[in-house]
């Protein structure tokens, strides 16, 4: 069976943490929930990487991981840029901030962000994961 291009689940993760990458890339193959993962070390490479696929939707992640504390482009600023981003994109992904401490104004902020789907704790536990795309990500 022939899939459509744009049938694959894809998840970008975006943190600047060597580590983090390592950890949540397994958890999230681990998971099996997504078929391809593009991993990008800041909200600058993550942008570029949008803006660059917006022809090629079949390229663009339906799903966004996003830390929070980054140095450069912090979560929330590149939220404030991902915004502009043409809706055709925006409506069909939906992003979980990832955060190493639960502080109550990241939360409060996250919560109020229209993009923001949930704020999970890192590293991430596989069966909340799936929970939230499933949430999510109907199909």
């Amino acid at each position: 069976m022939v899939k459509p291009l744009n049938s694959s689940k894809i998840v970008m993760l975006i943190d600047d943490n060597d580590i983090d990458l390592k950890i949540n890339g397994k958890i999230v193959a681990f998971t099996k929930t997504f078929e391809d993962i593009v991993v990008c070390r800041s909200g600058e490479e993550a942008l570029n990487y949008l803006k660059q696929h917006l022809t090629t939707p079949e390229r663009l992640p339906e799903f966004i991981l996003l830390d929070i504390q980054m140095p450069e482009m912090s979560g929330f600023e590149f939220l404030d840029h991902y915004k502009k981003l043409p809706v055709s994109f925006t409506e069909g992904c939906n992003i979980a901030m990832l955060s190493s401490t639960l502080d109550f104004s990241d939360i409060q902020r996250a919560e109020a962000n229209p993009y923001v789907v949930k704020l999970l704790k890192k590293p991430l536990i596989p069966a909340v994961l799936q929970e939230v795309v499933k949430e999510h990500l109907q199909r």
